[in-house]
């Protein structure tokens, strides 16, 4: 009897930055990490607490628009950093989120920060997310569940979060992970 053989995979660490300001925006996001969690080769290994955050324009703070509530999750996974984010853009799609207009309001944004370290520039993504280190919406949540994390290319999370001129303010809701099976 052929014994049949298994390619295992290594499931390598990312981190996933979430942000909603359309509908409702907690049950979005809890929506979106258990899709996350539900994809295949991709295990949820922590989540912060969420926060809400003014929503930004590309010419700054839009005080009109609807606040976000965000949040970060790290996870391990199988897929190529690639294969995650087109993974991402399909929940996103699934959840009605719409391309309109830059940093425009939406029911929900998945952006892949980091993937094991790596740093790659192509057409559909880069690494670490070019902006992350400037936006305590992310760094913040991140900072809660990895103090000692670091931004390749960038430094330190703790030290990032100093830097940062905008703000984000805690939002009481029940842990995110009660949303991972």
């Amino acid at each position: 009897m052929a014994v049949r053989q298994q390619r295992m995979r290594a499931r390598l660490p990312a981190v996933i930055a979430l942000g909603s300001n359309l509908g409702d925006r907690e049950r979005t996001l809890r929506d979106a990490v258990r899709a996350i969690s539900a994809l295949p080769g991709v295990t949820v290994t922590a989540a912060s607490d969420i926060v809400e955050s003014p929503a930004l324009k590309p010419d700054g703070v839009d005080d009109q628009a609807p606040a976000y509530l965000n949040a970060v999750i790290t996870v391990r996974s199988a897929m190529k950093p690639e294969n995650l984010l087109a993974a991402l853009n399909g929940i996103e799609a699934d959840m009605g989120r719409v391309r309109a207009e830059r940093w425009g309001d939406r029911t929900i944004d998945l952006d892949l920060i980091t993937a094991a370290g790596t740093q790659v520039t192509s057409e559909n993504l880069t690494l670490p997310h070019p902006r992350a280190y400037q936006r305590a919406f992310v760094l913040v949540p991140w900072l809660q569940i990895a103090p000692l994390a670091n931004l390749p290319g960038y430094g330190r999370i703790a030290q990032l979060v100093q830097e940062v001129s905008d703000v984000v303010h805690p939002y009481a809701a029940a842990p995110l992970m009660d949303e991972v099976r």
